[in-house]
């Protein structure tokens, strides 16, 4: 069982699930992305290897090691909306940046 900070055990669920998409989708989004730049396959892959080790130790961050499972409680609907909107928007603006490729010279 995973600790946080203070020693207290931490559900390791919600970290292993983002630690792990966060890795595919840099391993299957990061080379062919950066080959499309004109990088090359080992550099992509060296590139792709960094942002998912970033991915990893900012997910343990915010899923682990400043975790407060006392803190937890009823979201309001507000701040739950607001959430959604920002989720989309910036999974819209992923969308928008992984098809920069797409358009060519």
């Amino acid at each position: 069982m995973l600790e946080n900070d203070r020693g207290e055990a931490v559900d390791p669920v919600p970290f292993l699930v983002v630690a792990t998409l966060g890795a595919l989708v840099c391993y299957s989004f990061g080379p062919g992305y950066l080959l499309a730049f004109g990088v090359g396959v080992a550099e992509g892959l060296a590139v792709s290897t960094v942002a998912a080790l970033a991915t990893t130790a900012v997910a343990y961050h915010r899923f682990v090691r400043t975790r407060r499972p006392e803190h937890r409680g009823e979201i309001p609907a507000e701040a739950r909306v607001r959430r959604l909107l920002v989720g989309a928007l910036a999974v819209a603006g992923v969308f928008v940046l992984l098809s920069v490729p797409l358009l060519g010279p």
